[in-house]
């Protein structure tokens, strides 16, 4: 990996302040992930940044760049969020082949990676509900979900209100619904900014087959006092009431104890999508920056794929560095809408 040597001796000098200095550390902090797990991205994208024939565009003095050289490329791309510019001057290549190398793997990632966020088989998602039994002491939850925005710039042709979203920025908007480990098991995007998390949701999917039977349908669960109770996620009041969803008590103030105490087991369990979302954008920030005039119709591909990458670091267990994870909400500056319902509760 001589790639990697120059860059990090590159990179140390400028950054001596922030780059950890153990040298596996380092890594993480430049790429996200572990020089294990790296390889692993690199063994499923191979076939595909070594087969096709390469352009003049990743040609350096003559040679063809590595694959490892590649994905770096691509990675340090999407984790950081900086310029093609400036991730180009990183490599010592120009602003073409970072955009080259990067839709290279996006697209390879988005074909070949798809098994790392799938819809949880039934054995899979029992032990989701035992796991989010003990963090909540809610039975039968399936799932928490939350909608986060990716915050664009557009050209004035492209522009129009329905990209414009409540806090006033263009956005393309992320659903998406998690496990115990704050994995992703389903999402929804490439939706305008400009529409509500309920709206989304109800043009997802994952509305649809839950509404029609077909999704959280599995056996129910009988509480203490009797009552059955079904497969559900849970989410907060930016989401309607349903069968399958559960959402908050309004009126913390005027709350009966029972209804208090499954306020915080809800949260508890909701919460942890939120951390989720948290998550993905402090480790690739190319998500949590202004995106410059992406292409529309590519954009759902670089969302998809960051998820791929998050759940893959879960898959073997990398950890996110302390120093990278946001320290405010995932959609900060953005207010809730308040769902005026009544609740359930058990």
């Amino acid at each position: 990996m001589e790639w990697w040597y120059a860059f990090l001796s590159k990179h140390a000098e400028r950054q001596a302040d922030s780059v950890p200095s153990d040298e596996e550390e380092a890594f993480r902090y430049f790429f996200r992930t572990s020089r294990s797990t790296f390889h692993y991205i690199c063994s499923i994208v191979r076939d595909d940044l070594t087969s096709r024939p390469p352009s003049g565009l990743i040609r350096i003095e003559g040679r063809l760049l590595s694959m490892e050289k590649q994905v770096a490329i691509a990675m340090r791309r999407l984790a950081s969020g900086d310029s093609r510019v400036s991730v180009g001057a990183a490599f010592g290549v120009g602003q073409p082949t970072v955009s080259q190398v990067t839709w290279r793997l996006i697209e390879s990632m988005e074909e070949r990676a798809r098994h790392h966020l799938a819809w949880p088989d039934q054995e899979r998602m029992d032990d989701i509900k035992a796991n989010f039994e003990v963090v909540s002491g809610l039975p039968n939850c399936c799932g928490a979900i939350d909608a986060t925005h990716i915050v664009i710039t557009l050209p004035a042709v492209e522009s129009s209100r329905n990209w414009r979203d409540h806090a006033w920025n263009y956005s393309m908007i992320l659903q998406g619904i998690f496990d115990h480990e704050m994995r992703f098991i389903d999402i929804c995007t490439g939706w305008p900014g400009g529409m509500t998390v309920s709206q989304l949701l109800e043009f997802s999917r994952f509305y649809e087959l839950c509404e029609a039977g077909e999704c959280l349908d599995g056996p129910a669960q009988v509480s203490r006092e009797g009552a059955q109770i079904r497969e559900y996620i849970v989410g907060d009041m930016c989401y309607p009431l349903l069968s399958w969803l559960m959402t908050p008590y309004e009126g913390e103030r005027s709350l009966a104890d029972p209804m208090v105490d499954f306020n915080a087991r809800q949260k508890a369990a909701r919460m942890l999508g939120t951390r989720a979302l948290a998550r993905l954008k402090g480790s690739w920030r190319i998500l949590n920056k202004v995106m410059w005039r992406p292409d529309k119709h590519k954009l759902p591909s670089i969302i998809l794929v960051c998820c791929l990458l998050h759940n893959i670091m879960i898959d073997r267990q990398d950890q996110l560095l302390q120093s990278l994870e946001l320290r405010d909400h995932h959609d900060t500056g953005y207010n809730e809408v308040n769902w005026q319902q009544e609740k359930p509760y058990w």
